[in-house]
């Protein structure tokens, strides 16, 4: 079994840091809008909860030259 590492602070309110063992991402928003993810590796990620157990998200990835 692989070991796995995942961290997340709290910078503000709505804007948190996660960290893996391979890139780190900030994340802001929430609550009752979308939340916006960017990533050191080029994926950015909007997400937003829907009502009931339903969930939208998008995902994008740039490629670095």
């Amino acid at each position: 079994m692989p070991l796995t590492f995942r961290k997340s602070f709290r910078i503000l309110p709505g804007v948190r840091l996660n960290i893996n063992r391979h890139s780190w991402s900030i994340t802001t928003g929430g609550g009752n809008g979308p939340r916006h993810t960017r990533s050191s590796t080029g994926r950015r990620t909007t997400s937003m909860d829907l009502p009931g157990p339903f969930g939208w998200r998008r995902t994008r990835t740039t490629r670095g030259d």
